[in-house]
């Protein structure tokens, strides 16, 4: 029988408010691979914290018995030394610095009062080697993509004697091809001992490369399946994590689509940095009233620049092509123009730049329009209240109440906030960028419901994903971008992954 190298037993943690943690058992072999799975806000990432001591003890009630050994994290670093090392689902990395600054930063090599810098980076191609990543270790952050910024973490953590890894989400901003070769490399760790734990809201990954699932609902445990002994169907773990069946993935909707909304002509885009790179070029697209509009293509393909340039040229330079809302040209210079032409934009990036996180519900909420809740440039609280609570209620936002930051909410909650600050602006055109990255099924299928909504009152929807099984399940046509330019348009009824990939592929080497 292998050796339990994990065991957290009867872990309760509170918040105020909100027990986020009810009695949770978790138990984990060496060198296997387990996988966390549960809805946004059902409690996995606040366990791996309670185990790594971000949450010390003291905080939660429980035990923690690590190699057999009762363990009392009282910060991060006691953790780490015993092998225990998390990667989060936001990198933890430094841009302007090298890779071999980042993976040895808190962790120096040298002595107290100087760091040697020849070990530093000599060790550091030594990591990189075994994750292969093909770059130097003076290469800056900023100029790798984010699938090499992954890498770049889990050789940091190697460089830190790893024995137990846990990685937040690690597919969550990679694109498939990225995803599979972090996967593979996770199983050429299991050969070589590693023991894994993964959080992730992608079943397929799970699948793929976890020896064990443990479902958490609510804080607490539903059940742990083992690869060996139970029988293991997606519909299973959905059913584990939401507490019912989803008989579908997407939401059925009769589409009853009218004249064109906006349509953008000969739209070309160059880079924001380097103004001679083309980053959009010469693309006509345009979008119906109640029509879902996918935009699909490969990671680095010109989609989130495309669409900030049209939500008031918010990213770009030397803008050119025309814009067009119910057949009128219009001039939209600004976000603030684009806001009062009725469009909307949904960023990708909800914590960066969608979200105030340490403000509460209720002013993240009226955000875009401000004019709604306030008077003679006085804002009217109990209106901003009563607006938050109608949209807490139509968009089933869990949160103790609205005075609640948004800091403090799951992954899917803050998206429902940002979905809700940009439909109270009451827009006729609503793009949304990777609107459920990093959100459980449960809570993509309210999301998913949510878009059926907007279009049925007549809304025009543009939905970039890099999930082709989402703008399949979802659009009513798609429209499939590589290097900037559109390279094919698809009817629903006809569009596959495969055309899709073909059209990528036949257009050119993708990104």
């Amino acid at each position: 029988m292998a050796k339990i190298l994990l065991e957290m037993k009867q872990i309760t943690k509170t918040f105020p408010g909100v027990k986020a943690l009810d009695n949770v058992n978790l138990k984990v072999e060496e060198g296997e691979i387990h996988a966390l799975v549960g809805e946004n806000g059902a409690g996995k990432s606040t366990l791996m914290n309670v185990l790594s001591g971000i949450y010390p003890y003291g905080t939660y009630e429980g035990d923690i018995i690590y190699d057999g050994e009762v363990c009392k994290f009282s910060k991060i670093k006691d953790s780490e030394e015993k092998g225990i090392v998390i990667i989060h689902q936001e990198l933890a990395l430094v841009p302007e610095m090298t890779i071999g600054e980042n993976m040895y930063l808190g962790n120096e090599r040298g002595s107290k009062y100087s760091i040697d810098w020849d070990q530093t980076y000599g060790e550091a191609e030594k990591y990189l080697k075994q994750v292969g990543l093909k770059e130097s270790s003076h290469v800056l952050i900023k100029d790798i993509g984010v699938g090499k910024q992954q890498l770049v973490e889990i050789a940091k953590a190697l460089a830190k004697n790893a024995k137990l890894l846990i990685l937040d989400e690690p597919t969550a901003s990679l694109n498939e091809e990225d995803s599979k070769a972090l996967l593979d490399l996770m199983l050429e760790f299991k050969k070589q001992g590693m023991t894994m734990i993964i959080i992730t809201h992608k079943l397929n990954e799970v699948s793929y490369v976890a020896d064990k699932i443990t479902i958490i609902r609510d804080g607490s445990t539903i059940e742990t399946l083992d690869k060996k002994k139970d029988t293991i169907t997606e519909e299973r773990i959905i059913k584990g994590m939401v507490g019912r069946e989803l008989t579908s993935r997407f939401p059925k909707r009769e589409p009853h689509i009218g004249g064109v909304e906006l349509e953008v002509k000969d739209w070309t885009v160059y880079h924001n940095v380097y103004a001679e790179r083309k980053v959009v070029d010469n693309v006509s697209i345009h979008v119906c009233k109640g029509e879902v509009l996918g935009i699909s293509g490969l990671m680095g393909a010109g989609r989130t620049e495309l669409a900030m340039s049209i939500f008031g040229k918010s990213y770009g330079k030397n803008i050119s092509g025309k814009l067009f809302i119910e057949g009128k040209e219009v001039k939209i210079d600004s976000v603030q123009e684009a806001i009062e032409h009725k469009i909307a934009y949904v960023t990708e990036d909800r914590k960066g730049n969608g979200l105030i996180l340490s403000n509460p519900i209720r002013v993240n909420t009226t955000l875009a329009n401000l004019e709604g809740v306030s008077r003679h440039g006085v804002i009217d609280k109990d209106k901003e209240i009563a607006v938050s609570e109608e949209y807490r209620k139509k968009l089933k936002t869990k949160c103790p109440s609205v005075e609640q930051n948004v800091g403090n909410l799951s992954g899917g909650n803050q998206q429902k906030v940002l979905l809700a600050k940009w439909m109270y602006a009451g827009p006729d055109v609503l793009i949304l960028d990777e609107p459920t990255r990093g959100i459980d099924v449960g809570a993509k299928y309210e999301i998913y419901c949510i878009i059926n909504d907007l279009v049925a009152a007549g809304k025009s929807v543009i939905m970039i994903s890099s999930e082709l099984p989402e703008v399949l399940g979802m659009s009513d046509r798609i429209y499939v971008m590589n290097a900037g330019k559109i390279v094919g348009e698809l009817d629903a009824k006809e569009a596959t992954q495969e055309k899709i990939m073909s059209h990528i592929l036949k257009s050119g080497e993708g990104e």
